[in-house]
């Protein structure tokens, strides 16, 4: 697996190029600011970007939304975001839409070593790791009036696909059903889970974060 790490910090930035090469990983780069990585993975094509969520100059949100430049320009990347705290908005926006190849944890989540590696290479499979806390934090923020046991169980079907990460035309495939099918079923999943839409919230994860929580 080609892995891009981008991290400030001199010291994490080589203890976890040290961990996922003792994994036997390739860490075909690691870069200490955000620009620097965007322009590594354009020139080094890797399977995932570990990237750090507050990065130079300002140290705010550069890395994100370096993130979030990359899975709109080169989605076939996958991406591992890491915090100290919990962004909501940004984790958010970070999981709006193909949440497939998605990741974000928490700093101290590194320190358990076998978990940190089965999430970046789940990740990079195209799978999703979210913290614990980082769901807790998005599931306290949504409004939750209905439960899960309203949907009927194609809709609950169709949200646990959803949940591995699967876009509209990916569950019609599997479920052997037209498109126009699976998005009458997406659309009755948002008015049962009283999810209309707005501006800060996204439904499609706020319904994948509900169903995980049950």
């Amino acid at each position: 697996m080609r892995i891009v790490i981008a991290e400030d910090s001199v010291l994490l930035r080589e203890g976890l190029t040290r961990l996922l090469e003792d994994a036997g990983d390739e860490v075909v780069d690691a870069v200490g600011d955000a620009e620097l990585a965007k322009d590594s993975v354009a020139a080094h094509s890797p399977d995932i970007i570990v990237m750090d969520v507050r990065m130079p100059p300002t140290h705010t949100d550069e890395g994100i939304r370096a993130a979030l430049s990359l899975r709109r320009s080169q989605p076939e990347v996958a991406v591992l975001v890491l915090s100290q705290y919990v962004e909501q908005h940004y984790a958010t926006e970070l999981l709006a839409g193909d949440t497939a190849g998605v990741g974000y944890l928490l700093k101290d989540r590194v320190a358990d070593v076998g978990d940190f590696i089965s999430a970046v290479h789940r990740v990079a499979d195209g799978g999703t790791a979210l913290d614990p806390e980082v769901v807790s934090h998005l599931l306290a923020h949504s409004r939750r009036r209905q439960p899960l046991s309203s949907l009927t169980p194609r809709e609950t079907e169709v949200l646990r696909l959803m949940a591995e990460g699967r876009s509209n035309g990916a569950i019609a495939a599997e479920l052997v059903v037209s498109d126009g099918a699976i998005e009458k079923h997406v659309s009755s999943i948002f008015s049962k889970l009283d999810l209309p839409p707005a501006d800060t919230d996204h439904r499609r994860v706020l319904a994948v974060l509900r169903y995980l929580d049950a």
